[in-house]
C-alpha cells in the first residue's frame, strides 16, 4: 500500500485531499497541529469506510514537532510515496507593502515557506525510498509574478504583500528542489487548488473543496512521464493547467 503525508489535513482542502487519496488505496497520515483534531478527522474518514487514515501531530512551524512526526511515521513505514505540503496561513488583511508589519511577514513565512522546507527536508529520506516519490507544494495563482504584473489579469488589483510573496517564495523553492532532484525519480510541482470556499477566505471562494483536492491529487498521482518543476493552476489556465511563474 502506498503512503502519503498531508500537512494541515484535518479540515478543508487537506481533508478532502486525504479522502481522495484514501479512495485511491493510499495509507494517509493526517498531519494536524492538534492531535485531537486530527483524530476526529480520522474517525470521520473511518466512518465513511476509509480505514487507512492515521493522525499525526505535526506543527510545521515547530522543528521538534516535525522531527517527532518523522520518528512516528518512520516507525510505521520505511517508505513515503507522496508529500502534500498543504498547511498554510494568509496573515489577515489588509497587507499593503507600505504598511504591513514585519511580524506578519514572519508569521506567514514561518508556515508557508519555512514550514514547507522543514517538512520536506525531514521526510526526504523516506520519499527517496519510493519508486515514484511525489511532492505537491500547495501554492496559489496569486504567487505568479507574471500574472500580477499583467493589468488584464482578472485578479490584478488583488494585492497582498505578505501572502502573495510567500507563495512566490514557495514557488522558487519548488523550482530549486525539482532541479536538485532532477536525476532521481521524484516529481516536484507547485499546484494552485483555485479560489476555494473555505475558512481560509471566509468562504468567499467560488470553487469547491472537491474540485481543489482533485487538482492536487492529480499531481500526486502522475506517472514517470509526468512533469516536474512546474506551476499549475487550472483556474487560470483550464487548457493545460500550466501558468507562468
Amino acid at each position: 500500500m502506498k503512503t502519503a503525508l498531508i500537512t494541515g489535513a484535518n479540515k478543508s482542502i487537506g481533508l478532502e485531499t486525504a479522502r481522495q487519496l484514501l479512495q485511491e488505496g493510499f495509507h494517509v497520515f493526517i498531519g494536524s497541529r492538534s492531535l485531537a483534531n486530527g483524530q476526529q478527522t480520522v474517525a470521520k474518514l473511518r466512518a465513511e469506510g476509509l480505514p487507512a487514515a492515521e493522525a499525526v501531530q505535526l506543527d510545521v512551524t515547530d522543528a521538534e514537532s516535525v522531527q517527532a512526526a518523522r520518528v512516528t511515521i518512520g516507525h510505521k513505514t520505511e517508505v513515503l510515496d507522496v508529500l502534500v505540503n498543504n498547511a498554510g496561513v494568509n496573515g489577515g488583511l489588509p497587507q499593503t507593502a507600505t504598511g504591513v508589519a514585519i511580524s506578519t511577514f514572519e508569521a506567514v513565512y514561518a508556515t508557508n515557506v519555512f514550514g514547507v522546507v522543514r517538512v520536506t527536508q525531514a521526510f526526504l529520506d523516506l520519499l527517496q525510498k519510493s519508486a515514484q516519490p511525489r511532492i505537491v507544494n500547495v501554492s496559489s495563482g496569486m504567487g505568479s509574478l507574471t500574472l500580477h504584473n499583467d493589468p488584464t489579469w482578472k485578479y490584478y488589483r488583488n494585492k497582498s504583500a505578505v501572502y502573495h510573496s510567500s507563495k512566490a517564495a514557495l514557488n522558487m523553492y519548488t523550482i530549486i528542489l525539482a532541479y536538485e532532484l532532477r536525476e532521481t525519480k521524484a516529481k516536484v510541482n507547485a499546484v494552485d487548488p483555485g479560489f476555494t470556499a473555505t475558512d481560509f477566505n471566509h468562504h468567499r471562494g467560488t470553487g469547491t473543496v472537491e474540485q481543489a483536492a482533485t487538482r492536487l491529487v492529480k499531481y500526486a498521482l502522475i506517472g514517470e512521464d509526468g512533469p516536474t518543476g512546474k506551476f499549475f493552476s487550472e483556474e487560470n489556465n483550464p487548457e493545460t493547467g500550466e501558468i507562468p511563474w
